[in-house]
C-alpha cells in the first residue's frame, strides 16, 4: 500500500507499506518524526497525524479512546488520527497524511 507523507514545511515523502501494518510503523520507516512512545497503545498522542480530507471518511471510526488520546495532542484539527490506530488496507492504497509541526521523535536527538 502507498502512503503521502507531507511535512508540515510541505516536503512529500512516499513509502510502501503491506497490508496490516500501522501507518505509524510505515512513518516511522520512512524517517517521519513521529515518537509513538506507548508503541500503539493509545497512551499518548505522539503519534498524530492529519489525514487529507478526501480520505478521512474512508477510515474506521475512530474509538472513544483514540478520540481522548487526540484531545491531548497539539494542533488536533477535524480530520487528525492517531497513526498507531490506522491499519494499512488496500482501501487506503495512495492515502496522504500531513505531519503537524508540533510533531518530534524525542527518540531520535
Amino acid at each position: 500500500m502507498r502512503v503521502r507523507f507531507v511535512s508540515a514545511r510541505g516536503a512529500v515523502t512516499e513509502a510502501e507499506g503491506a497490508e496490516g501494518t500501522p501507518l505509524l510503523e510505515l512513518a516511522q520507516a520512512a524517517g517521519m518524526p513521529l515518537e509513538g512512545t506507548c508503541e500503539g497503545q493509545m497512551a499518548c498522542s505522539t503519534c498524530h497525524v492529519i489525514v487529507a480530507a478526501e480520505w478521512f471518511a474512508r477510515l474506521p471510526e475512530a474509538s472513544e479512546e483514540e478520540e481522548d488520546m487526540l484531545d491531548l495532542a497539539a494542533g488536533v484539527q477535524r480530520t487528525s488520527r492517531l497513526s498507531c490506530q490506522i491499519l494499512l488496507s488496500a482501501e487506503l492504497d495512495g492515502l496522504e497524511v500531513q505531519i503537524p509541526s508540533e510533531s518530534r521523535d524525542m527518540s531520535v536527538l
